[in-house]
């Protein structure tokens, strides 16, 4: 990625939703401003949870021309209409998922901080590849995707890169020329503002 090219927005959604509040929240943060990509992150591992959560965020999502990818639960992207799978194992299961939702389909990749497991992501037919944490975290192995990683990667690799996990405006400022998105959950979600969060992290963007 060229340094003048800003980073695109992809979203990712709370594991625990409320469908009553949360597509109409949603559709406020996709109207404040051009988002890239929607990862659903559902923690449910039911069926219909997940097929409800769906259908619901896929209206919200699809009205403003957003692609919405679910994380893991591949085999279900066709059922539900969605645009993709984000796998969170790395390079084992891309080939696979590539094989069975075809060519057009969007299949990413998290590969933690390992440049090792991007590459062999990418070669696999990843479109993208996603590294993080970022910022600090107690959760996992505490191993961090440092901006090293993202310069190496934006020089050498063509397969797009995503930064997400703990990010705030100082990881933002030192990443934006570095990695093509930049990948925000927890961190809008969290707070009362969400649409406000967003456009302060943006604004951090050099």
């Amino acid at each position: 990625m060229a340094d003048t090219e800003r980073p695109q927005i992809y979203l990712i959604t709370p594991a625990e939703i409320d469908l009553e509040t949360f597509p109409d929240q949603l559709g406020r943060v996709l109207d404040s401003t051009e988002i890239a990509c929607l990862r659903m992150a559902p923690a449910s591992r039911d069926e219909d949870r997940i097929a409800r959560i769906a259908d619901a965020l896929r209206e919200v999502a699809h009205a403003r021309d957003v692609a919405l990818v679910i994380q893991e639960h591949g085999l279900m992207v066709e059922r539900l209409g969605l645009d993709g799978v984000h796998l969170a194992d790395g390079a084992r299961l891309v080939r696979k998922m590539r094989k069975a939702l075809g060519r057009d389909a969007i299949v990413g990749a998290f590969c933690g901080a390992s440049r090792h497991d991007g590459m062999n992501a990418g070669e696999a037919g990843a479109d993208y590849v996603s590294f993080g944490p970022v910022g600090e975290t107690a959760l996992g192995d505490g191993a961090r995707a440092e901006p090293e990683l993202f310069a190496w990667w934006s020089e050498m690799i063509e397969v797009p890169v995503v930064a997400e996990g703990n990010l705030d405006e100082g990881s933002v400022a030192t990443l934006s020329g570095i990695t093509d998105f930049l990948g925000f959950g927890d961190e809008i979600w969290s707070h009362e503002d969400p649409v406000a969060r967003l456009r302060a992290l943006i604004d951090a963007i050099g």
